[in-house]
């Protein structure tokens, strides 16, 4: 069995792969997809689809040198036209894989699909190191409270004696 085939049996097992012409075109319209593949031998106007959900969803569609029982078996069915990958890792390394395979059709999308994957691996990386950060500060040890330093006493302020202002009024007892 070739590796695109055991990569898209991974893709199938992890929940990572659209079968069929309504899923891909739901997952293309959703952006969702990150790649679309057809088979060689698929219809010119299921293919012709195919071409139209990628721009839709702004993927690739690819071709694969696979028929559609061999696509199918891979994914678990009888026999498959299309299928959209939602993983960005599989679908770069399935189309790197398409790429040596046939440089002409596949070699510019797989370079795309490459540096989409690593970008979103350096995002991937970025959000786990915040999460672990974020579980350190909630974690710190415990430690005595510091000593509150308390001020250097004032210097005591002259009083100065009192004296009325004004017109002074004197009662006198009786």
């Amino acid at each position: 069995m070739d590796s695109v085939l055991r990569l898209l049996g991974v893709a199938r097992k992890a929940g990572r792969v659209e079968v069929g012409e309504e899923p891909v075109g739901a997952a293309a319209r959703a952006h969702q997809a990150k790649v679309i593949l057809t088979a060689a031998d698929g219809a010119d106007n299921s293919i012709r689809r195919a071409a139209h959900f990628a721009e839709a969803g702004k993927v690739q569609a690819l071709p694969t040198p696979y028929t559609k029982g061999e696509l199918g078996g891979a994914v678990g069915r009888s026999a498959c036209t299309m299928l959209a990958l939602t993983d960005i890792g599989l679908a770069a390394a399935i189309a790197e894989k398409l790429a040596q395979a046939d440089p002409e059709r596949c070699g510019g999308p797989a370079e795309e699909l490459k540096l989409q994957a690593g970008k979103a691996l350096q995002r991937q990386k970025e959000r786990r190191a915040h999460e672990k950060n974020l579980q350190r500060k909630q974690r710190k040890p415990w430690a005595p409270p510091p000593k509150e330093e308390k001020p250097a006493p004032k210097a005591p302020v002259e009083k100065k004696p009192f004296a009325p202002r004004g017109k002074l009024t004197i009662k006198k007892k009786p």
